[in-house]
């Protein structure tokens, strides 16, 4: 199985080039069940990265362009009178798929940013009184703009607790650069790659990564940062238990990525300000990254158990 995780890293490496620790991270998400929320500038390679993993798995990718005018039913399908028929017949919207990128997501208003709710969490959507079930695995990933604000609708709490990760691809620096610049004069690398693995050996992916151990110790240091975050003065909303599901889940398959099939306390640390700091709201002028940072270094964990 871990060859075939190490295959499917290595696919996609070759088409986003020195991005391998946020492959890594966004495959983290997607092996424990979660989404992935990025927040960068335009043109660094998002829609590409999930365009990547789509066809590295052999599944099918959708993306939706977020604007002011999208309703929710542009995102989940909706019920048409069929006359022929005599009937109404659903047609399913772009949600309806193994990976969904949702770009620039903030743009959408309130309502349409909210039809992704129950499908994020329940991996299902409800139209009509009629519940169906999005194809699997699932895999939502969303993009914003941190600096562009015009036009846009900030998301609420609630949705922000449904991404499992936030993070940013960033700039290439001059060497991958040059990298990609070569790959791209000599052929599409997107349009000519194939599949590595298929949808079930994902699926297979994601129930090996669920099997990692977790000790009662790192579980009990897990709830204590939750606490932590909860009681601190500078944070108006803690992490909620969604959000210690969601360390404890990552830090289990970034431990299965990293060839364990055991997690340490590091894997918490890593993974700790990607799966916190978008979750937690601080009071006015602090950083919620700081304060991750400050957190993980104000509560202990004894390791001697680990060594």
């Amino acid at each position: 199985m871990r060859d075939l995780l190490t295959t499917l890293i290595n696919n996609i490496n070759l088409i986003i080039v020195g991005k391998e620790q946020e492959i890594r991270l966004v495959l983290s998400a997607f092996l424990s069940g979660g989404h992935v929320l990025l927040e960068d500038v335009p043109g660094v390679g998002k829609t590409l990265l999930a365009k990547s993993i789509a066809r590295s798995i052999g599944g099918n990718f959708q993306r939706i362009q977020c604007t002011s005018d999208l309703l929710p039913s542009d995102i989940t399908g909706t019920n048409v009178w069929n006359p022929g028929f005599g009937k109404f017949e659903f047609l399913p919207g772009p949600a309806f798929t193994n990976i969904l990128l949702a770009d620039e997501i903030n743009r959408a208003t309130p309502r349409t940013q909210s039809a992704l709710l129950e499908v994020m969490e329940e991996q299902q959507i409800t139209i009509d009184g009629q519940t169906r079930g999005v194809p699997q695995p699932f895999l939502v990933i969303a993009t914003q703009n941190p600096f562009e604000y015009q036009g846009t609708f900030p998301l609420p709490e609630a949705q922000m607790d449904r991404f499992t990760l936030s993070l940013s691809l960033g700039y290439p620096n001059r060497q991958e650069e040059i990298k990609m610049l070569e790959q791209q004069s000599k052929q599409d690398k997107h349009e000519n790659s194939s599949s590595s693995l298929s949808l079930e050996d994902l699926l297979r992916l994601q129930m090996a990564s669920r099997e990692v151990k977790v000790l009662p110790e790192l579980r009990g240091y897990i709830v204590a940062l939750a606490q932590s975050s909860r009681e601190d003065q500078e944070i108006v909303l803690g992490l909620s238990p969604r959000g210690s599901l969601a360390l404890q889940r990552a830090a289990q398959s970034w431990a299965y990525i990293s060839g364990r099939n055991y997690t340490i306390p590091d894997d918490i640390k890593f993974m700790a300000p990607y799966v916190l700091s978008h979750r937690l709201i601080p009071v006015t002028g602090k950083s919620s990254r700081k304060i991750v940072e400050r957190l993980l270094n104000s509560v202990t964990l004894d390791t001697k158990d680990f060594n």
